[in-house]
């Protein structure tokens, strides 16, 4: 499907980072953090067609790859602002090293870039669940 078709068949909206998303599962479990009470996790459907701007969330995150393209996820450290470090493969198994499941650290940068023609979906589990509040941008 083009990302046009998938984004209306999924109920996706635009993502600020890049990309089109759909939180799909609240934990009913909250847990106190410095920044409030959150749930204990959250999840969306994410849907990327090209590549994300370098962002941060205060929470772990599990990328678990669904369908598409492989997506190159880049990591830029905890500072200030991202200084790439390393990348890693999220694809299917075999593909040039490539893992179906990427485990972002929390506080660290992130960007996300497709690494073929084909519109990639994954599934993004935050821990302690996602608000905006702890969401960052370069």
């Amino acid at each position: 499907m083009a990302v046009p078709e998938l984004v209306t068949a999924l109920d996706l909206a635009a993502h600020p980072e890049g990309g089109w998303y759909r939180r799909t599962w609240t934990s009913p479990v909250t847990v106190p953090t410095a920044h409030g009470p959150r749930p204990t996790a959250t999840a969306i459907l994410y849907l990327l067609d090209g590549v994300s701007r370098w962002h941060r969330v205060r929470s772990a995150e599990l990328w678990c790859r669904h369908s598409g393209s492989p997506i190159a996820l880049s990591f830029g450290g905890d500072g200030e602002a991202p200084v790439e470090e390393r990348t890693e493969l999220l694809g299917p198994p075999g593909h040039d090293g490539a893992s179906p499941q990427v485990e972002v650290l929390a506080g660290v940068w992130q960007a996300a870039t497709l690494q073929g023609d084909e519109p990639a979906l994954v599934t993004c589990v935050v821990s302690p669940g996602f608000d905006f509040a702890d969401f960052e941008m370069d």
